[in-house]
């Protein structure tokens, strides 16, 4: 999950040498917490955070073949 989100944040900004991606593990969820330089936080979260909320959906999927809830955080 964690290279996923990577994956992804990296195409979507212009300095992906400043993309972060911690992942922290909890019971019964997975927490995904991505950092972007501060000039690329309004492309990762996009429009009406049409982006992020896509992102979030992708994640979503792909969670359930794990049987865990996976959350996705913007650092700042």
């Amino acid at each position: 999950m964690k290279d996923l989100v990577a994956y992804i944040a990296r195409s979507l900004v212009d300095n992906p040498d400043a993309v972060r991606v911690n992942e922290v593990e909890r019971e019964q969820a997975c927490v995904i917490e991505l950092s972007v330089a501060g000039e690329d936080v309004g492309k990762v979260i996009g429009k009406q955070g049409r982006t992020i909320r896509a992102i979030r959906a992708v994640l979503g999927a792909a969670s359930i073949r794990l049987k865990k809830r996976v959350l996705l955080e913007i650092q700042e």
